[in-house]
């Protein structure tokens, strides 16, 4: 008996395991999109995303204020395959000389938009050193 409990419990996980993949490769169809341009580290990227912000007006009410953000900067990495649902990419931008990185889902709702505004040629996968230069030395050769 208590071999077929164990068994019985190992076919409960595999089962489990293959609803899970079922689902997200559901949510995977519904979510994906198809505008996405051909990114790659690198890349100067113009994103435009849609915020919600949480707005208290009195005692108990709450509005909520919406506003589109756009942000721009330079692809530093990019996490996982662009074709899958939960790919995502890191951006840096340097805003009054304090750096600034943004993890960005591709495949989100919340953005509406994405641009390549400009690409460089670069001979590694992530740019982190770029988080510890500054001025001239931050440049990346244009790729034509």
């Amino acid at each position: 008996m208590s071999v077929y409990s164990v068994q019985g419990c190992r076919v409960k996980k595999v089962m489990f395991t293959i609803l899970k993949m079922q689902l997200f490769e559901n949510l995977e169809i519904f979510y994906k999109k198809q505008d996405i341009p051909s990114i790659s580290v690198g890349d100067t990227l113009r994103s435009t995303l849609y915020l919600e912000l949480p707005k208290k007006v009195g005692a108990d009410e709450k509005k909520e204020k919406e506003r589109i953000q756009v942000y721009e900067g330079v692809i530093i990495a990019k996490h996982r395959n662009t074709k899958m649902a939960n790919a995502t990419i890191t951006v840096r931008k340097v805003f009054q000389g304090v750096g600034i990185e943004k993890v960005i889902l591709l495949h989100s709702p919340w953005v509406k938009d994405m641009n390549v505004i400009s690409r460089s040629k670069v001979r590694r996968a992530k740019l982190y050193f770029l988080r510890e230069r500054t001025g001239k030395s931050a440049r990346l050769k244009r790729r034509f």
